[in-house]
């Protein structure tokens, strides 16, 4: 076999992605969901393998910033559209094209490397841990009162096109990024994905809506959502499938809640994904009403060891030597020493006696603050080299709210 991997040409697009596709099953895409994946695909960042004249493998990454521990924007690769065609399996085509990629981010100076997985299996081999966990819901509303909080009477909530109300949301949006890690400063255009509505996706429910919630004119959340009508013997059960809730205010949070309770002809209410700390949890009186389910989301990467841990800020003062082990990038291997407090870090290379051993899957699992060293620890994946070294990181690398990622890429 003759393979030659490569940067994608603009005019091959277009069977690249069809054999994206093809790899994962796929039916044809509808036209309006095409055009969004071309637009946001970034051909320099987009790359394949071809035998002869056709492709048999397809890799691509989406320039992000992500918000880390401490508030700061940190530039990322969100790894995407990642296939392999089944002819060409188990002959080393995704190691070189993670290989050629992760070369190519550190490149490109950005300290991390994101990806979300069909197969989680898969990306640990490669050095992403899991990092970030969804929260979902299934809630009964008929058996479970709607959020109340003082003055959600006084939150105006109307109904708008979810197009033409897309730039209000992502004003309110963009100023929630800064307050969570793991969530996505996304470059223009991303933003469509979340009014995307193609007819044939629906799966019975209607076409997608819109509330916005004011308070004294000022926009202060939203939330979209569809509702599937549903009817029994006993009378109208339909659902609420939402699919965003966002808001700059308690009260306002609330609001929106209430009203997605409170939607006439339905008995329940299906979110696809929020944080694991969602205040939701503590504004209904029975969280067992809510239907919890729970996986991983965010997978994290360090491409650059020293730069990634030096990006964010740490919960408790820090000094730790790392035993860091990544044989798929090299250049990280080592022992480094992480100083580092609330106030900001620094982390490089040092020949004093490591502290702790782990690999960088580990470090990436860590890194947001939604999986503790010491978890790891007890599953044999981070090894305490000197006595007291690890609930003294464990605590640092915490994080006070949960990472959470909005949305795939």
């Amino acid at each position: 076999m003759t393979t030659e991997l490569r940067v994608l040409r603009d005019a091959e697009w277009h069977v690249w992605s069809d054999k994206l596709d093809m790899a994962f099953g796929e039916l044809p895409q509808p036209s309006e969901k095409l055009a969004l994946r071309r637009d946001l695909t970034e051909i320099d960042r987009s790359f394949g393998v071809w035998d002869g004249d056709e492709v048999v493998a397809t890799a691509s990454a989406a320039s992000f910033g992500l918000t880390v521990p401490g508030g700061a924007e940190v530039p990322v690769a969100g790894v995407t559209m990642v296939s392999v065609q089944p002819t060409h399996r188990r002959r080393g085509l995704l190691r070189a094209m993670m290989r050629h990629q992760l070369a190519d981010v550190r490149e490109r100076g950005e300290p991390l490397a994101v990806l979300t997985a069909s197969e989680p299996a898969i990306y640990g081999r490669f050095g992403y841990g899991p990092a970030a966990q969804d929260m979902r819901l299934s809630v009964d509303t008929v058996r479970l009162a709607a959020p109340e909080l003082p003055g959600v009477d006084g939150v105006r909530l109307r109904l708008v096109d979810p197009v033409a109300a897309l730039a209000d949301c992502e004003r309110v949006y963009a100023q929630l990024v800064p307050t969570r890690p793991g969530m996505l400063a996304r470059r223009p255009g991303w933003e469509r994905i979340g009014v995307l509505d193609v007819p044939g996706e629906r799966a019975g429910a209607g076409a997608q809506q819109c509330v916005l919630a004011e308070v004294d004119g000022e926009l202060l959340g939203y939330a979209r959502y569809a509702v599937k009508p549903e009817w029994h013997v006993a009378g109208p059960s339909g659902d609420v499938r939402v699919r965003h809730v966002e808001a700059l205010d308690p009260v306002v949070y609330a609001a929106l809640w209430r009203y997605l309770f409170g939607i006439d002809l339905t008995s329940s209410v299906s979110v696809a994904t929020r944080p694991v700390d969602d205040a939701l949890l503590h504004l209904v009186a029975d969280q067992r009403r809510l239907g919890i389910g729970l996986r991983e989301s965010l997978f994290v990467r360090p491409v650059e060891v020293g730069a990634a841990l030096a990006a964010r800020t740490y919960r408790t003062p820090v000094d730790v030597v790392l035993e860091v082990a990544d044989p798929f990038c090299p250049w990280n291997e080592g022992r480094w020493r992480l100083t580092g407090d609330a106030t900001g870090a620094s982390c490089a290379r040092t020949t004093d006696p490591a502290e702790l051993a782990l690999s960088v899957r580990e470090v990436g699992s860590a890194y947001l603050g939604g999986f503790t060293l010491s978890a790891l620890a007890a599953a044999g994946r981070v090894r305490e080299l000197r006595p007291g070294a690890l609930g003294a990181a464990s605590v640092a690398f915490g994080s006070d709210v949960a990472p959470w990622l909005p949305h795939s890429f």
